[in-house]
Order: C-alpha cells, then structure tokens, then sequence
C-alpha cells in the first residue's frame, strides 16, 4: 500500500474542499444536545503540518457559515450566514483499518505555541481569517 505524503495529503483535500464548495455541499455536525445536526458552508481553510511531526499531524483552520439546522433544534439566536470558525487536525492513523491513512483528529488539537502563531498569521494572509 502506498503511504500518502503530507504534500499529497493537502493537495487532494485542497482539491476535494474547492469542489465541495463550488457545489455548495453543507457539512453537518451533531448539536451538543445530540437532537439534531447544524449545516455549514465551508468558505475557506488552510493547512498546516506541525513542526515537530511533519509526517503525521496536519492542522486545518476553516471558516464556516452557517447554513441551516435540524427544525427539531430550536435555536432562537441563530442566523444563516453567520462566521464560525473551527480548529482541528488530520493524523496519519497508527492503528487498525487507519494504519497509514489520514484521519480526522477525534480529540481538541493541542498545538505547539510556534505553529499556533504561524497558522493564525497564515489563515490571515490567506484570507481565511476575516
């Protein structure tokens, strides 16, 4: 099996991100009271791999707009269009059926003070910081 790069890592999910945003494909998430799910628009994103784990951990900053809820959800403060960001990270799996495949990162991202700052910096230069 081939492993995939960090590089290659990116740019396929550049590539897959572009489109589902071309489309306009939601991304769902479970609500906290786990009654329903919210719908975001991915507008932008940038990656960072962490310094000190180049081969194996990738963090993403990705601004999202709000796009609709579950009507089971009563949600009285919010808006379609509304900016939310989020914080996560990919990790090349170690174990089972993800050894050696990217996963999402299922635990809060714990990154190092240096790439906190430069991934900050970067989603602004890029834009992905309004």
């Amino acid at each position: 099996m081939k492993v995939e790069s960090v590089k290659e890592f990116i740019l396929r999910k550049n590539r897959q991100f572009q489109l589902e945003k071309d489309m306009k494909k939601p991304i769902g998430m479970k609500h906290i009271s786990r009654k329903g799910n919210f719908y975001f628009l991915r507008e932008a994103w940038t990656f960072l791999p962490q310094y000190n784990l180049k081969d194996d951990k990738v963090f993403i900053l990705e601004r999202l707009a709000n796009y609709k809820f579950d009507s089971r959800l009563n949600l009285k403060n919010w808006q379609a269009g509304n900016v939310e960001y989020r914080v996560g990270y990919f990790i090349r799996g170690k174990i089972g059926r993800a050894n050696g495949k990217w996963v999402w990162g299922q635990f809060c991202p714990l990154i190092p003070q240096k790439d906190f700052k430069k991934l900050i910096l970067k989603a602004k230069k890029e834009k992905v910081i309004l």
